[in-house]
């Protein structure tokens, strides 16, 4: 009786009060240790909100710092979703990071196997300890993920640790689908989106923007003498892998980006074919294609696109922002609040710099 009396009140019960409610049953040994306990489990759990704050922001820095494109589009989910699309992208980031941050094939391979296993834990409801994983864990309890979806990013990224050139469009195709299409998927599934014309469409704009994203990679990969565009594509225009670590804006080079960013504008193109049955809620996991659409109307010379103004984003960003609301800050996390309010006005900041 005295434990179930102490369990029920916790700590709000002073010591006088259990003694007048329950006289000459309790000692003060016993309420001594009971209060003790309590209070270690307080400070368990204070400590568990730490971390999980931790494991937040360190997300938000992360895709903030590695896919700025995708933070951007993540504050404008809504905000039972905001969260898990942050992880999603975050992890997502981990695996394209392998790649250039090791030294050996073979590290490389060991991460992705550890993201296997951790992915494993996660669906056995065994909580990692890594920021990442344990965001990932709390997505997948909240929106019910579909595990595959996870694997197969993890498949196909490991799969390109082999470090050649795509050997034509299709396979830069298929592994856009199994990487960036998956990735649409899942953020589709934190939406709570279970569409077959969205799905179709997050296919499509996933391919695009899987071409994209090797397009927009090619400067650096070129500064480190590596080449991974379509050999079919460099081969019917005559053009080298020399010809873009050289830095070229021959007329043959320009073609093969021609012609590969043109293919992206047709997934988009197909893409947008659905667009009059996909549910409106699945406008923030498709907010990426105006950025893409840029990029295809605008100069095709690779070279000009690292440092492509993104300021159209932003522009519907805010548009969202004031005109349908979906931003609603209502976290617990007083910092992080304070810090995602920061970003926007950044966004605004910039919008007002080029207006002028």
């Amino acid at each position: 009786m005295a434990f179930s009396v102490g369990a029920r009140h916790g700590i709000l019960a002073s010591k006088g009060w259990l003694f007048h409610a329950l006289p000459g049953t309790l000692s003060p040994h016993i309420i001594a240790i009971q209060r003790s306990a309590e209070i270690q489990a307080l400070r368990g759990s204070s400590h568990s909100n730490t971390d999980s704050q931790h494991n937040e922001a360190y997300c938000i820095d992360l895709v903030r710092k590695r896919d700025y494109d995708g933070f951007v589009c993540s504050l404008l989910s809504p905000e039972v979703s905001r969260r898990s699309s942050l992880a999603l992208r975050a992890f997502n980031v981990e695996l394209a990071q392998v790649k250039d941050s090791v030294s050996q094939k073979t590290i490389g391979l060991m991460r992705m196997q550890f993201w296997k296993a951790t992915i494993e834990e996660i669906y056995r409801d065994d909580a990692p300890l890594q920021p990442v994983s344990t965001e990932l864990w709390k997505a997948v309890k909240q929106h019910g993920l579909t595990k595959r979806w996870l694997l197969r990013i993890i498949t196909e990224r490991e799969k390109d640790m082999e470090d050649r050139a795509y050997r034509n469009l299709q396979e830069l195709e298929a592994y856009s689908e199994n990487t960036q299409s998956s990735l649409l998927y899942l953020l589709l599934e934190s939406l709570g989106v279970k569409n077959v014309h969205a799905d179709h469409a997050a296919s499509h704009i996933g391919k695009a923007q899987g071409i994209v994203t090797c397009l927009r990679a090619v400067p650096y990969h070129s500064s480190r003498r590596k080449v991974y565009l379509p050999m079919d594509v460099c081969m019917l225009h005559g053009a080298s892998q020399e010809d873009f670590i050289r830095g070229s804006r021959e007329q043959n080079v320009r073609d093969v980006i021609y012609d590969i960013a043109s293919q992206a504008h047709v997934h988009l193109e197909h893409a947008r074919s659905f667009s009059k049955n996909v549910p409106a809620s699945a406008a923030p996991a498709f907010l990426q294609t105006v950025f893409k659409q840029r990029k295809q109307s605008g100069d095709e010379r690779i070279f000009a696109l690292v440092g492509l103004n993104i300021w159209l984003m932003f522009l519907l960003n805010l548009f969202i922002f004031h005109v349908c609301g979906q931003i609603t800050l209502s976290l617990k996390q007083s910092q992080l609040k304070l810090k995602i309010n920061k970003y926007i006005n950044d966004f605004k900041q910039i919008l007002t710099r080029n207006d002028k």
